[in-house]
């Protein structure tokens, strides 16, 4: 006969009771311990493995490199060294990294280092989470609950961000962005532009599979930069051009087609519906809107999946929205549904014009 933790619990003496006691608070003490993960993420920022490695390691070697305060960051190398990830030698005060330490190398080909930074797109985004309370209260994503503005316009307005977008932006397609080249006709279509393009991925690949194409990513400034520089290494600087600007305001008009791909997902309906508007008005009556928007499914099987869904919710206002969803909120924007592509698990393509 089995027995429960209640019936455990109510037979032990006295002593075992308040030390069992003691363990599931200090057990939960550990699970909501914010120190940690933030001390981790510092060192991840500052770089302190590869100053480390780089032969700075004294306190106030690291301290100067790093811009840090020598007896706060003191502080935080010996909480590392509680954590792990350094080793501090008892007789000169040196510091060294340890194998746990060492995936916080820039060289570590996971790449966990600029995942981590505080100053990198995704380490930004996990930075948000301190308050999925307001989430779970309102469905709305946390960033802006945190930081006061939206995580696309902090990361692509703040200069710490630049070199993020060089490091961390997409160098391939995904998430089923294949279907916007493969699925859709091309060959008819002189000049693109991919609103919220990011740093121009998607328009190179299209650019390479259609040398008569011409395009232009329309982004926020840190990312229209990179799209910029990017062109130019790949040598389609002469057909591929970025333009500084938001989709919520006035778009340049004259392209054949206006592309959002992964787009609408980041907003809400009521965005969503006016950053439809502004395209449709820069499509005018000759142009088209392609819509090839992201379907982020989680398939909710108990607790197994319950942290990625939470992640995705506390990031992205409208992960999952529908092909009629979509169709409803162009609809709402004055457009008309004038071709229906090919969809998959993550991704739809419809093109609309005008109505």
């Amino acid at each position: 006969m089995s027995v429960t933790t209640a019936e455990r619990t109510e037979g032990a003496t006295g002593d075992d009771a308040l030390r069992t006691a003691q363990e599931r608070a200090q057990e939960l003490m550990g699970m909501a311990d914010l120190l940690r993960p933030a001390a981790v993420r510092t060192a991840a920022t500052l770089r302190l493995a590869d100053h480390i490695d780089a032969g700075a390691t004294g306190t106030d070697e690291l301290a100067k490199l790093t811009d840090t305060r020598p007896e706060l960051l003191d502080m935080l190398l010996r909480h590392l060294v509680r954590l792990g990830i350094l080793d501090r030698d008892e007789h000169d005060g040196s510091y060294s990294v340890t194998g746990l330490g060492s995936p916080l190398r820039d060289s570590d080909p996971a790449g966990l280092r600029q995942h981590l930074s505080m100053d990198g797109l995704f380490g930004r985004t996990d930075l948000a989470l301190i308050n999925i309370l307001h989430t779970v209260r309102t469905g709305e994503p946390a960033h802006a609950s945190v930081f006061g503005q939206g995580y696309w316009e902090t990361v692509n307005e703040d200069p710490r961000f630049a070199a993020a977008f060089r490091k961390e932006g997409p160098q391939q397609l995904g998430w089923g962005a294949e279907l916007i080249h493969e699925a859709y006709d091309w060959s008819h279509v002189g000049s693109v532009t991919d609103v919220g393009g990011n740093n121009g991925t998607l328009l190179i690949e299209l650019a390479l599979r259609n040398p008569h194409l011409r395009g232009r990513v329309l982004d926020l400034k840190n990312a229209s930069e990179v799209a910029a520089l990017r062109f130019a290494e790949s040598g389609l600087d002469d057909r591929l051009t970025a333009e500084t600007g938001s989709f919520f305001d006035p778009i340049t008009p004259g392209s054949d087609v206006y592309l959002l791909s992964a787009i609408l997902a980041d907003w809400d309906d009521e965005q969503a519906v006016a950053i439809l508007r502004r395209v449709a008005e820069a499509a005018g009556r000759d142009g088209r809107v392609l819509i090839a928007d992201v379907n982020i499914p989680v398939e909710a099987d108990g607790p197994a999946t319950a942290a990625t869904e939470l992640y995705i919710r506390a990031v992205m206002p409208r992960p999952v929205r529908t092909v009629a969803e979509i169709k409803a909120l162009a609809a709402t924007a004055g457009l008309r549904l004038s071709w229906e592509g090919p969809a998959t698990p993550v991704r739809s393509l419809l093109e609309f014009r005008n109505a």
